[in-house]
């Protein structure tokens, strides 16, 4: 199974491709959509939808990973965030490619074990579970690629499959 994992932003978009089959992963590839702050916002976004739409149709992932949205105390920030989301699930819908959202805890518990672990912590473990020399930068990658090892371990579990059919 190819999986994308993408950590959404309008700044910054991580993304990260890997392959899980019988439980191994391998590493396709990774990097991070950026925007200029002094660009229109507009303008950012559509940056964002075509930078994505690219890698989604060079890699042609079986799904994708995305982070749920929560409120943070900046609102203006989480709308701009949103909007950002939802130009990536918009060319992930035009590619048909099937979306899987989780919320930050759960991608903590799936990949460290611990739905409070620390942003090193599951930095670390990104690096030690994909054998990477480094973790990778921008931290929003990191991210990304810990969203995609979040969806490998979810969708084969029994739990998954329940929830799914509810």
């Amino acid at each position: 199974m190819k999986i994308i994992g993408v950590d959404p932003g309008y700044a910054i978009v991580g993304w990260g491709v890997l392959n899980y089959n019988n439980s191994k992963f391998l590493t396709i590839d990774y990097n991070a959509i950026t925007t200029l702050a002094q660009e229109q916002f507009s303008k950012r976004l559509e940056l964002i939808y075509d930078e994505i739409s690219y890698v989604l149709n060079v890699y042609k992932p079986d799904c994708i990973s995305i982070e749920k949205l929560f409120f943070s105390v900046n609102k203006k920030t989480a709308i701009d965030v949103a909007q950002a989301r939802g130009v990536i699930l918009l060319a992930a819908k035009k590619f048909n490619i099937p979306i899987f959202e989780y919320a930050p805890v759960e991608v903590k518990q799936a990949i460290a074990g611990y739905g409070r672990a620390t942003k090193k912590q599951v930095m670390d473990m990104v690096k030690l579970t994909l054998n990477l020399n480094k973790i990778p930068k921008p931290d929003d990658v990191a991210d990304a690629l810990a969203l995609a090892v979040a969806h490998a371990h979810c969708s084969f579990s029994k739990l998954f499959s329940l929830k799914e059919n509810l």
